[in-house]
């Protein structure tokens, strides 16, 4: 894969975080998760229809589904910052 030598700080820092963690069903829906959620954030492709009738193709919108997602993990986040 082209590109990985240039990971930043960040990238690099998930996929260790990635890696530490042992398998397990655990891992595999982790990993299945991580990357959907990375699927979705780069190209949305809401439902939503923008004022001039498009599909909204941008995580930027404002539109109900992502709303909908960052809520759900902004909540998922809090859940796991209190436990």
């Amino acid at each position: 894969m082209e590109g990985l030598e240039k990971l930043t700080a960040e990238e690099r820092e998930l996929v260790l975080a990635l890696r530490e963690v042992p398998p397990s069903p655990l891992r595999d829906l982790l990993k299945t998760l991580v990357a959907e959620l990375a699927r979705f954030a780069a190209q949305p492709g809401c439902g939503e229809m923008q004022a001039d009738g498009a599909p909204c193709t941008s995580a930027q919108a404002a539109c109900d589904e992502c709303r909908k997602m960052t809520a759900l993990l902004e909540g998922l986040r809090t859940r796991l910052q209190a436990s």
